[in-house]
């Protein structure tokens, strides 16, 4: 995933989940890794990132 599509998806995450999105991505990741899917999880980590720096300093 290009780096403009995960801010993409971050953006659009943080608009339909707010603060909670943070904590779905990681989620999601965690889920992913469990599963064997690598690839998937360290997109779901980027995308993370991507919301973590979208919710400012804070946000953690």
């Amino acid at each position: 995933m290009l780096a403009l599509d995960v801010q993409e998806q971050a953006r659009l995450l943080m608009a339909a989940r707010g603060p909670k999105a943070i904590a779905d991505a990681a989620q999601k990741a965690v889920q992913l890794e469990q599963e064997g899917r690598e690839t998937d999880a360290r997109e779901w980590r980027r995308i993370e990132a991507a919301l973590i720096q979208l919710a400012g300093p804070r946000a953690k």
